[in-house]
């Protein structure tokens, strides 16, 4: 698969700064109220009740969220770029009203989902807009910011949450997250392209729609239900959806990932399975602060940053890639990134240790940041590969709305399976970390051959150079 490609400096942002703001503020709202959430659910649940109800919370959200994220293509034919990011603001701040101002877990679980819905349309505006608001040259960078900002949420979803939670003020927490939703869509119509791209909307592909948020939602159940028996059952239900769906799209006029990803000798279905593998090895994180603390005696605030070390190689690499073009660079560095995902995730597992000493904890940061920029630098380059692997403009929009849907479902099937992982370990912490992280290490091989399918299939005449501007 050839890409190379003329690459500008970051300087060059300066004449689309406003739009990498909205772009990247867009992502960065949902990261953080992921974690955000987090850190505040415990003091939401003593003041409002619903402890029963406590898990769903995250559940309801990444179902919504996938649902968003599959209602980008359309929304942009109905009310183009601006009018899209006006919705999908003005949702997630209504969502993070309802949120606080529940008197009770019900309605707060009911603001979790309009927020959820909210930010998968925003995440998936940020890849596709990608595509209509910057220029080609740009396209490498756009993605690398964008896609950095869930690493940024990370930090600043945990401190942010824990510091309204500190002072008993988690219903500010939201009310702030909402204001900032107001004001981001205030500023969209200023920076966002002008120009008219909005289109008929092709009909709505109900079984394909159907068999995704299905799968999303059994994955989402998967983490929430009691028993290794339960949650192989819901995952064995996702996996089946999952198979189910891609027949269906193969066959079918109305569909939702691009018509490339079915056709013989195009390399984007091999881009897709490289980003689910990339995307389902953040699911370890959440389970890093536990080990750090029943293995090595960490308190929970260090153990957190431990946990963090992973999602901070992710946007610190990106950016340190971005300005690459050579081609034979970029097919390296789409090997390498599940390479060094593996290679990290192998190494944490042969540090773990019933009693983990001091030495033997700091050593696992680099191996932490190691599998994190494994991520990081594969990233970007396999986004610019998905919106180059469609044949031509309106194919490639959907081929980058669509790595937004793959990226939130990947996520939440990594969650669940790292959570049967970690259950099979039994009362045993040691097992546990084991069973996840060489568990983990073997799906992220897997990614090593896809990114090598990536850089020998041939490409899809690149259309880039000769498209009218759409921005």
């Amino acid at each position: 698969m050839t890409t190379e490609r003329e690459v500008t400096s970051w300087r060059e942002f300066r004449d689309h700064l406003g739009v990498a703001i909205v772009l990247a503020g867009g992502v960065l709202v949902g990261a953080i109220n992921i974690y955000l959430v987090g850190s505040l659910l415990p003091s939401a649940v003593a003041d409002i009740g619903g402890e029963r109800l406590y898990a769903w919370s995250t559940t309801i959200f990444s179902v919504a969220q996938v649902a968003g994220t599959l209602a980008v293509s359309r929304m942009l034919s109905l009310r183009g770029t601006v009018g899209s990011y006006l919705i999908g603001f003005g949702v997630f701040a209504a969502g993070s009203v309802v949120c606080a101002v529940s008197p009770g877990m019900a309605v707060f679980l009911i603001g979790r989902g309009v927020q959820g819905l909210g930010a998968g349309l925003l995440t998936g505006l940020g890849f596709a807009a990608v595509y209509v608001a910057l220029p080609p040259s740009l396209w490498v960078r756009g993605t690398a910011l964008i896609s950095a900002m869930f690493g940024v949420g990370t930090l600043v979803g945990p401190a942010m949450g824990g510091l309204f939670a500190q002072f008993g003020l988690w219903r500010a927490a939201f009310v702030v997250l909402a204001v900032v939703g107001v004001a981001a869509a205030g500023s969209a119509p200023r920076v966002l392209p002008k120009s008219d791209d909005r289109k008929t909307p092709a009909p709505v592909p109900i079984v394909s729609l159907t068999l995704v948020v299905g799968a999303a939602t059994a994955v989402s159940v998967a983490g929430v239900v009691a028993g290794v028996a339960a949650m192989t059952l819901a995952l064995a239900v996702a996996v089946a959806s999952v198979l189910v769906f891609l027949v269906w799209e193969k066959r079918a006029v109305q569909r939702i990932l691009p018509l490339a990803t079915y056709r013989s000798g195009s390399p984007l279905r091999w881009v897709y399975l490289t980003i689910v593998v990339l995307s389902a090895g953040v699911g370890v994180e959440m389970f890093l602060p536990l080990f750090g603390q029943r293995l090595a005696g960490l308190p929970p605030v260090v153990a957190g940053f431990f946990g963090a070390a992973l999602s901070l190689g992710w946007p610190v690499s990106q950016m340190l890639v971005a300005s690459v073009q050579k081609e034979a660079t970029i097919r390296r560095l789409r090997v390498a990134g599940p390479l060094l995902l593996a290679i990290g995730f192998l190494g944490l597992a042969l540090l773990q240790r019933s009693h983990v000493s001091s030495p033997m904890v700091l050593a696992w940061l680099p191996l932490l940041f190691l599998a994190g920029a494994g991520i990081g630098i594969a990233w970007p380059h396999l986004s610019v590969a998905a919106m180059t692997s469609a044949p031509d403009p309106e194919e490639g929009q959907k081929a980058a709305a669509a790595i937004a849907t793959i990226l939130t479902m990947s996520t939440a099937f990594g969650a669940a399976v790292a959570g049967l992982l970690v259950n099979l370990g039994g009362s045993s912490p040691v097992n546990s970390a084991r069973y996840l992280l060489l568990g983990f290490a073997a799906i992220a091989a897997l990614g090593i051959l896809a990114a090598h399918r990536v850089n020998h299939t041939r490409l899809i005449p690149d259309l880039r150079n000769h498209l009218v501007d759409l921005a």
